[in-house]
């Protein structure tokens, strides 16, 4: 132990700062359980039970809120997953090293802008009066069409927003994991007649997969937890009925109608289908590849 002493030194700060803003926040969780009262505390808050959580089952909008939570959870696995392994494998069959390095700088830049701007660059594209999306449907004698304003494109546009502005800087992990992959392997590929397919196949895919099983099962243990800034931007009244998930309406319930409880046993409820999700998949991916978080 002494020998390390300087590593777990260094190692302090980090556990300090998960004990105090990631752990000790968990012990709010019990007002879950009780009938908060701001000025009682929780040592004068009378205790409910699961309460909250039947009130949460048998809320008449549970379900909707619930199914858009799972849709939209489902959806950014399906593209917003895969898509940084796809651009990365592009990447990679790039040869000129200067245009290589434009376009990843190019396809980074989103992921520094906040939510807020990227809605309005979104919300300006795709105006109805102003809009290029407009614009283009014009030419082709298709009349206007208010995105924002119709359930049926909003997950689109939630889950398209997300891909552009995320999709460069999850390659990342990826291109380094691309760079340790020995070049003799594509050499004596080479020899024995395979092209850049069968090398992608054969080698690069098979050289990936323990960075794409552990990032796939980081993913889904966020799974439930699909971002109340990204969707709240988004967000109207004509629009609702798909975009309102589990993150808004715990932020609607709980600070604008300062409902603590009910809206902890929500959030509750949403870290604890994570968890099993997790524990499920990492069950099954050791099974499967042989690769898992623990």
């Amino acid at each position: 132990m002494w020998k390390y002493r300087t590593l777990y030194l260094i190692s302090i700060p980090g556990i300090v700062y998960f004990l105090v803003f990631k752990y000790v926040p968990l012990l709010g969780s019990v007002i879950a359980f009780q009938n908060y009262n701001l000025f009682a505390g929780f040592g004068g808050s009378p205790w409910v039970g699961f309460e909250h959580f039947e009130r949460m089952f048998s809320h008449y909008d549970f379900l909707r809120i619930l199914k858009n939570t799972l849709l939209l959870g489902a959806y950014d696995i399906l593209f917003a997953f895969t898509a940084p392994i796809v651009l990365a494998l592009l990447l990679n069959e790039v040869r000129l090293t200067l245009y290589k390095k434009l376009i990843q700088t190019i396809v980074y830049a989103p992921h520094f802008l906040s939510w807020v701007i990227i809605s309005g660059i979104f919300v300006g594209m795709l105006s109805p009066s102003s809009g290029i999306a407009n614009v283009i449907l014009g030419w082709f004698g298709i009349d206007p069409i208010y995105f924002l304003g119709e359930d049926s494109y909003i997950r689109a546009i939630l889950v398209g927003s997300g891909l552009w502005r995320d999709v460069g800087w999850g390659t990342i992990i990826y291109l380094a994991a691309l760079t340790g992959i020995n070049p003799e392997l594509y050499e004596a590929s080479e020899i024995d007649g395979a092209g850049r397919w069968k090398q992608t196949l054969k080698i690069t895919l098979p050289a990936l997969l323990p960075v794409i099983t552990v990032l796939f099962l980081l993913k889904i243990g966020d799974f439930m937890d699909y971002g109340f800034e990204r969707v709240f931007v988004f967000q109207n009244p004509l629009n609702i009925q798909n975009s309102e998930i589990l993150d808004t309406y715990i932020y609607k319930a709980g600070l604008k109608q300062l409902q603590y409880s009910y809206a902890t046993a929500i959030g509750l409820f949403k870290s604890v289908v994570g968890l099993i999700l997790l524990v499920m998949a990492n069950s099954l991916s050791r099974k499967a590849t042989g690769e898992s978080l623990y």
